[in-house]
């Protein structure tokens, strides 16, 4: 299989955009303003490591390799709900998104914790849960980190104008 190609580029406006181009060699592209441009590329970055380093083959960045297009995972959601994989995958990500936030380090364990407890949420308010799949240790954990904070520093150093690539097989 041949990999995806997935481009940041910090736009001297401020904005960010992220652009995939699939195996066929379609794409699809956002552009994100600020400060929507401080949110999104830390997070999709956290999902590059989480689905790079778990081996998620149908995370967010496999549904986009499959076709998806990167307005398919916002309202309306015009494929449906998130197949369960990638809403176990978004949990994951969420979780690490918030503990970077706050500064803060959730062991494994409380980790599925809060899965658990977002799993219990989405079951009361209809929407379905994400299974619990991956039983994620404390040192996958530590590689997961590890590999978003070098792509986080990667992205800070970048300049304005600049494009960041990476390829996700």
């Amino acid at each position: 299989m041949h990999s995806l190609s997935i481009r940041f580029k910090k736009h001297p406006d401020g904005s960010v955009s992220l652009a995939c181009t699939r195996p066929s060699g379609s794409v699809t592209w956002q552009q994100q303003p600020d400060p929507r441009a401080r949110y999104f590329p830390p997070h999709d970055l956290t999902h590059f490591a989480v689905e790079s380093i778990l081996g998620v083959r149908r995370g967010f960045y496999g549904l986009i390799a499959e076709g998806w297009d990167i307005s398919d995972f916002t309202a309306p959601w015009p494929r449906g709900p998130l197949p369960a994989e990638a809403a176990e995958v978004e949990v994951i990500v969420g979780a690490l998104d918030m503990e970077r936030l706050q500064g803060t380090q959730l062991t494994a364990h409380a980790l599925a914790e809060y899965r658990t407890l977002q799993g219990e949420s989405r079951r009361a308010h209809g929407k379905g849960s994400a299974p619990v799949t991956y039983r994620l240790t404390d040192n996958q954990l530590a590689a997961i980190r590890a590999r978003r904070d070098e792509l986080l520093a990667q992205w800070q150093a970048l300049p304005s104008g600049e494009t960041m690539e990476l390829a996700f097989d």
